[in-house]
């Protein structure tokens, strides 16, 4: 069984800290990343829609960066949406601007009822490049 360790962004938010849970977690050649969330510095939600999702793909680039990936490296990716008839089309402009399209990776997007103050989620596994 492989070794697992504990990464987190260079610039990590409160959150980690506040619930004692890791960024991302390295297994082997991959890399398990934890629901990044558009918080600010302090553990915050960002309040402007638009601008939480940014600050989310942001966090989660800086996670993968901690582990010398990017967002080509991403196999599996899965969104968390407090209101996804509403947010859907806006956070896939986003995606699709953010995101290396090609080759294209799996895809999972969820509408649940709380995110703990926050309106939008995005956790991936990645494979963590030679």
């Amino acid at each position: 069984m492989s070794q697992r360790e504990a990464l987190y962004p260079a610039r990590p938010h409160a959150l980690f800290r506040e619930h004692g849970y890791a960024a991302a977690i390295r297994s082997g050649d991959l890399l398990f990343v934890s629901g990044m969330v558009g918080a600010r510095e302090d553990g915050s939600p960002e309040p402007d829609f638009t601008k939480q999702v940014e600050l989310a793909f942001a966090n989660l680039e800086a996670t993968l960066a901690a582990a010398g990936c990017g967002f080509g490296d991403i196999v599996d990716l899965t969104t968390f949406h407090t209101d996804p008839e509403n947010q859907f089309e806006r956070v896939w402009a986003i995606k699709s601007r953010v995101l290396d399209q090609s080759p294209p990776h799996n895809v999972t997007a969820l509408g649940v009822n709380w995110l703990a103050g926050f309106d939008f989620e995005i956790k991936v596994i990645a494979r963590i490049p030679a």
